[in-house]
């Protein structure tokens, strides 16, 4: 890939995965520091310039302009300074251009890394955003496995972890069963969103009711409290509470806890 058509692929990834090409501009710039300090030492202050049209790379160590060098790797005196540029003075910066022969070369292969890393960063602050919504919610989950106690449950396009002591004592969690789960928390990861998920919590049968009795969800009937044995009874109390409602919990708990 020419400059030209790297630059293109800029404004392409900013138009439809919405990163700044800015962003990225600045992010290989400071992976180039690194690169070209290995060429003329650590110590050295670097500056890495990308031509934002055209593509070029260009490596500038700077010297701070002063009366008398006392670090040549840092400083550069007046009269010097003033050959480049009489309006130098001193306190001022010059950028010497240092560019090493086969930077181009070094630049290409650190941009791919850097957009690389900047698409699966994109990624994953996608994802969290899309399931962070969810947080406190109840959700069908599918069970994929069973890593030690935990078991690994799918949610959409991630897992999320059903840990053991948010499991229904005696319940058994088979492959590609579907599971009503609710979303305790969602966690941003250097490895992405990582979600954790609850049997037990009586957020769930509040939740389900919510869902599956029209007079809850719109709050015509309110839920008060919940008592609940996971896995062996749930209690409600409803405002109001009549026998039609307490015979309605009864069955709902019963068969709804799924």
């Amino acid at each position: 890939m020419d400059r030209s058509e790297f630059i293109e692929a800029l404004h392409l990834i900013e138009k439809e995965k919405g990163i700044d090409k800015e962003i990225i501009f600045e992010a290989i710039e400071a992976s180039l520091v690194s690169a070209c300090k290995k060429n003329f030492g650590s110590n050295q202050n670097i500056k890495v310039v990308i031509d934002r049209e055209t593509g070029n790379v260009a490596c500038y160590a700077q010297r701070e302009v002063v009366e008398e060098v006392m670090d040549e790797q840092n400083e550069i005196d007046l009269m010097a300074a003033r050959i480049l540029n009489p309006s130098y003075q001193i306190g001022d910066t010059v950028d010497l251009e240092v560019t090493p022969r086969d930077f181009g070369r070094v630049a290409a292969q650190t941009a791919k890394q850097v957009v690389v890393q900047k698409f699966r960063e994109a990624e994953r602050e996608i994802l969290y955003n899309q399931y962070i919504t969810k947080e406190r919610e109840v959700v069908t989950a599918i069970v994929q496995r069973k890593e030690r106690r935990n078991i690994i449950v799918q949610m959409g396009k991630i897992d999320a972890v059903l840990a053991a002591n948010e499991q229904i004592p005696g319940e058994q969690y088979n492959f590609m069963d579907r599971i009503k789960v609710y979303v305790l928390e969602v966690k941003q990861t250097p490895k992405g969103p990582q979600i954790y998920v609850s049997r037990t919590h009586p957020e769930l049968v509040k939740r389900l009711f919510e869902q599956e009795v029209p007079e809850v969800h719109d709050g015509t009937v309110e839920i008060k409290s919940i008592a609940r044995e996971a896995g062996s009874r749930t209690k409600l109390l409803f405002t109001p509470k009549t026998k039609t409602w307490t015979l309605w919990a009864h069955v709902l708990v019963r068969t709804a806890i799924v």
